[in-house]
């Protein structure tokens, strides 16, 4: 590090993405400064579902989802809203969704993140090894839930285009579901078992734990609110909201929901919208919970932690600025207790966190147009955890000139 304000990398953002692209970087010997207004994994990064979920590879304007979302939006608890005052803004970005269920971009779509998530795994594997943090994982498969059998078979083609690319699964009868879960609400007819499925005893302990690595290797941790970025010269000048001002040779923008503003200042103007995602962590013995319990029909998750029974999902879209609606993991809440008769659902604890979100599901990975020297890393939705290894990989191959082991094009920011 040339002075305490002139540094080689700066990465805007202490989520798991920017925390992952730390220590890719780091391990490469490059000297970074990740920066960041609260702290490692303090925000969206810390109450996540807490899965690596590499066989959702689904866009999510698949086909047959438009057709649940007037239902959904008939619901203002349901698992899709959006706030009537929000709506003329979110225009734009829901013509862009639309759009992209078009056959032809969801199929760029698709392939890209299958690639995206084969790669995601591997690279995750290999930065628990390194890291240490293998004994975090856990591999105990998914099991998702189905109240009706035209519930499940509307499933089936979404099963049929993962079987394009190898991901395992099995198909439950309702008197096999007691074997993967007891106690469930014989409310549900059918499941479906994913092997492959993982998750992680806590996401935020683990983004601490990655961040203990990275740190090890030499990455420097700043707290500060950035108020500007911006080029300068043959570099990129920091303003920090304290005062501060850093002078960086290279810029990586792993901002989560806020990356879209940061990314104007480069020329690139990029249709995200934050998904606004609810949960309640409830006390670890609240209820004997096996593997992650999903119930696509309803948006959420019920998922064991080492920290607590995580119940959350649902999508609320939007933006950055408006109050959290904490009815919503209320309802979620009320509904895991119908799901599992006999859930403690006291002395929980709620949460809310802002999902970064593009309407072809593919994140912002790659350099900015115009300048060579600032790398985005972001747009994840509701798969940045999944995906932060494969994300720090791909940053630190553009970074030390390598080429990617994926195609990049589907994840340009000037794809729209």
């Amino acid at each position: 590090m040339t002075s305490d304000n002139h540094i080689e990398i700066a990465i805007i953002g202490a989520g798991i993405v920017g925390i992952c692209s730390a220590a890719f970087l780091a391990e490469a010997g490059r000297d970074v400064m990740v920066i960041d207004r609260t702290g490692i994994c303090e925000e969206t990064s810390s109450g996540n579902a807490a899965a690596f979920a590499f066989s959702d590879v689904l866009p999510l304007a698949h086909k047959g989802m438009a057709a649940q979302v007037p239902k959904w939006l008939a619901d203002p608890l349901g698992p899709l809203s959006i706030p009537p005052a929000y709506l003329p803004k979110l225009l734009p970005w829901l013509y862009r969704f639309w759009r992209a269920g078009a056959a032809g971009l969801y199929e760029k779509s698709l392939v890209a993140q299958a690639a995206f998530m084969k790669l995601a795994e591997i690279e995750w594997m290999g930065l628990m090894e390194r890291s240490a943090t293998r004994p975090m994982l856990r591999e105990d498969g998914s099991l998702e839930l189905y109240e009706s059998e035209t519930e499940f078979r509307s499933s089936l083609p979404g099963w049929a285009a993962r079987d394009r690319f190898g991901i395992a699964y099995r198909h439950l009868a309702g008197n096999e579901l007691a074997e993967y879960q007891p106690g469930l609400s014989s409310d549900f007819v059918r499941g479906t078992f994913v092997p492959g499925w993982k998750t992680v005893s806590d996401p935020r302990d683990l983004g601490k734990a990655i961040w203990r690595f990275a740190e090890g290797k030499g990455a420097t941790f700043l707290k500060g609110d950035v108020a500007l970025a911006m080029p300068s010269g043959d570099g990129i000048v920091i303003q920090l909201r304290q005062g501060r001002t850093i002078h960086a040779r290279r810029l990586i923008v792993a901002a989560g929901a806020w990356s879209h503003l940061l990314a104007r200042r480069f020329g690139e103007k990029v249709p995200l919208e934050t998904e606004r995602g609810y949960n309640t962590t409830l006390p670890t013995d609240a209820f004997d919970v096996r593997r992650q319990l999903i119930f696509s029909g309803h948006g959420f998750v019920i998922t064991p932690l080492a920290t607590g029974l995580r119940v959350g999902g649902a999508v609320e879209l939007g933006g950055l600025r408006r109050p959290p609606n904490f009815a919503r993991s209320k309802a979620m809440l009320e509904k895991a207790r119908r799901f599992l008769p006999g859930l403690d659902a006291d002395g929980g604890r709620e949460w809310m966190g802002y999902r970064p979100s593009l309407p072809d599901s593919l994140p912002v990975i790659g350099r900015s147009a115009g300048h060579a020297n600032v790398h985005y890393a972001f747009g994840h939705g509701h798969l940045g955890l999944t995906q932060s290894a494969a994300t720090g990989r791909l940053i630190r191959d553009l970074v030390l000139g390598q080429t990617p082991p994926i195609d990049l094009s589907p994840f340009d920011a000037a794809r729209f």
